[in-house]
């Protein structure tokens, strides 16, 4: 396991890059798919800021207002992702949240792993959304090769359960750290982003 003090400053990162991300969507891209099977731009965007109000209440002893799934973005994705990172963030950074113990899905956790199954989730989802609505320029590529080599040590092919990640999907050594990343996590690789031979 990896520092939780240094995890805690790259979640605080990634939760910067992927906010660009969201905060970047056109109007238009809403509906368009995402790496992420039967979800589009909107189902996953919403899914990412209802995990981070669930870590919250988890680490705050609060309720976390809703179940995962239900409409945490009340029209306003910007805002609604903003408002969620802040208050996640604090959640973590408050006295005693890593001694903690965790229950989310995949039942009860200690904090320091909830915070690098969060972190997971920030970076890949923003990679997701980024790789789904043309922001390339907003990935941020030493995120993915941390958190791709973190995975790799950690003997990952445990968290392969349906639903959750697949099997990984061959992707050359010498593409991005991003494609590298999110075949290693069993995503479908867009057509539009050819990999190199």
């Amino acid at each position: 396991m990896p520092d939780p003090a240094d995890v805690l400053d790259r979640l605080e990162s990634a939760l910067g890059t992927t906010g660009a991300v969201v905060a970047g969507i056109a109007p238009t891209r809403w509906n368009d798919p995402t790496p992420c099977p039967e979800w589009d731009v909107r189902t996953l965007t919403n899914h990412l800021v209802g995990g981070l109000r669930i870590f919250t209440a988890q680490l705050t002893g609060a309720d976390a207002g809703g179940a995962h799934e239900d409409d945490w973005l009340d029209g306003h994705p910007s805002a609604a992702y903003r408002d969620a990172a802040d208050a996640v963030l604090a959640a973590w950074r408050a006295p005693g949240a890593l001694a903690r113990t965790l229950t989310i899905s995949l039942g009860p956790v200690p904090a320091p792993l909830g915070a690098v199954i969060e972190l997971t989730e920030v970076v890949v989802h923003g990679l997701d959304l980024a790789v789904a609505t043309g922001r390339l320029d907003q990935i941020d590529q030493a995120q993915a090769e941390w958190l791709l080599a973190l995975m790799e040590g950690m003997g990952f092919d445990a968290f392969r359960l349906p639903g959750v990640f697949g099997p990984a999907v061959p992707v050359p050594v010498t593409a991005p750290a991003h494609l590298r990343l999110l075949g290693f996590l069993g995503r479908a690789l867009p057509a539009a982003e050819p990999l190199p031979a």
